[in-house]
This record gives structure tokens, C-alpha cells and sequence, in this order.
């Protein structure tokens, strides 16, 4: 019988992308269970907003362990928790916390390259080191999303900086990485290269006027996140649901 982080790594099948609509608690995982997922996943966005911090790592990290196994202990589905920069620049500090999260039995993780309250992202060196430094203290199965955020920071989605995905992606292959991760990338023919030349599954996430999930499939992604978008249209929602109730 396939265990849950062997499950959950098949789901990544270029062509058949899995589709992860994310969550940020109980409640959420819950409906998204009875949506008919695969697998779930957390969104640190969602997660913060829903509770109360912002972004960027203010969640209390003993408060996103412990929602994290709440989550867990009440799905039978495999759960992969948005982990930001793991709470640490430091590849060792940063490896014990990742350990520490899969001690909540969660299956994986996203690991970003943007210096979290910072500038920039980290230099490819320094990255490459602490996603070994998670994998040597996690084991081979635990999933490391490994998540580069060049295209977050610029207007320019031009070949220079599809050079920088494609050498981070490798680099991150590499040092242990199991998935890659590129917010923002869209374009089909960028992410056909990408696909053809980073040995890793690859995930974009669905955003308001991306392309149709079956484009991104033809064009060769593994995994469809949702990000922070399902809680931001909920809340809003809910917010026109109040204001009517309290005309």
C-alpha cells in the first residue's frame, strides 16, 4: 500500500497536472476534501490573513505547526504545507524547522527563494545549501517544493530571465529539491522550456486572467496551485453577504 508521501508524488505528472485549491484550516480542508481533492495544501497568505497576521512569515511558527497538524489529523488525504523560507536564512536552523513540520505529518513543503522581509532573493549559492540542508534532515520522501520567486519581482518576463528560472531550477534539482515552483510564470512556450529542461515537476499557480488549466497541461505542468485568490474571493464575498444582511 503506497504511503502517503508516495501517493502524494505521483499526483505531479506533466500533462496531468494536480490541481491544489488552497487552504488555510480545518474548515477549508474540509470542503475542499468533499470537492473532490487529491491532495491539499496550505497557502501561507490564507493562512495569515484567516488568522489575523500579515504575510511573510509572522504567523507564529509554533501556531503554523499546530495548525498544520490539525489539518492532518483530520483528512485522510496527503497535506503539503506553504512553509515560506522555513522561518530561517541559516540552511541548518532552517532544515530543523522543516523537520519540525514534518513531525506534524504533513508530506511536503514550499520553500521559497525571496529573502522573507527583506530585498531580492537569496543568492543561488546560499539557496542551493539550505535545500540540502532539508533534505538531509527530512529524508528522501518528504516533498520540497522548491519555489523561486524571479518572476515575482519583475515586469520583464523576458529570455534573460527565463535563463535565471531554468538555472535555478537545475541547481535546485541538484541539492535535493523534489518539485520546482514558479509563481507567475504563464506563458506556455516558457514553461515548455522550463518543463524540457528542469529535471523537476513543475507548479505555477492559477491567478485571475492566466491561461486555462488545460494550456498549462498541454504545455507540460505537473501542479495548479490557487494561492491566496479562493480566500481572497470568499472573504469578499462574505463581505457583500454581510452588507446586504445589515442594510
Amino acid at each position: 500500500m503506497a504511503s502517503k508521501f508516495e501517493t502524494f508524488a505521483a499526483l505531479h505528472v506533466p500533462g496531468d497536472p494536480v490541481v491544489l485549491y488552497n487552504i488555510w484550516d480545518v474548515g477549508s480542508a474540509l470542503a475542499v476534501v468533499q470537492a473532490g481533492a487529491r491532495a491539499l495544501a496550505t497557502g501561507s497568505h490564507p493562512v495569515a490573513d484567516a488568522n489575523g497576521w500579515p504575510d511573510g512569515q509572522q504567523v507564529p511558527i509554533d501556531f503554523a505547526f499546530a495548525n498544520a497538524k490539525r489539518i492532518v489529523e483530520a483528512v485522510e488525504l496527503p497535506v503539503t504545507v506553504d512553509f515560506e523560507g522555513a522561518y530561517s536564512a541559516d540552511p541548518d536552523e532552517g532544515g530543523r524547522n522543516v523537520a519540525r513540520l514534518a513531525e506534524t505529518g504533513a508530506v511536503g513543503c514550499n520553500f521559497e527563494d525571496q529573502v522573507v522581509g527583506g530585498e531580492g532573493l537569496h543568492p543561488l549559492n546560499l539557496q542551493v545549501k539550505r535545500i540540502a540542508a532539508i533534505r538531509k534532515v527530512v529524508g528522501d520522501q518528504f516533498f520540497i517544493n522548491a519555489r523561486t520567486d524571479l518572476f515575482l519581482k519583475t515586469q520583464t518576463y523576458d529570455d534573460a530571465l527565463l535563463d535565471q528560472v531554468v538555472e535555478r531550477g537545475k541547481a535546485f534539482a541538484d541539492a535535493g529539491a523534489s518539485g520546482f515552483f514558479v509563481p507567475r510564470l504563464a506563458d506556455p512556450k516558457q514553461i515548455e522550456r522550463v518543463v524540457r529542461e528542469v529535471p523537476l515537476p513543475l507548479n505555477v499557480i492559477a491567478f485571475p486572467g492566466a491561461p486555462h488549466k488545460s494550456v498549462w497541461a498541454s504545455a507540460g505542468v505537473a501542479r495548479i496551485s490557487h494561492g491566496p485568490f479562493p480566500h481572497r474571493a470568499l472573504m469578499k464575498q462574505f463581505e457583500e453577504m454581510a452588507r446586504e444582511a445589515l442594510k
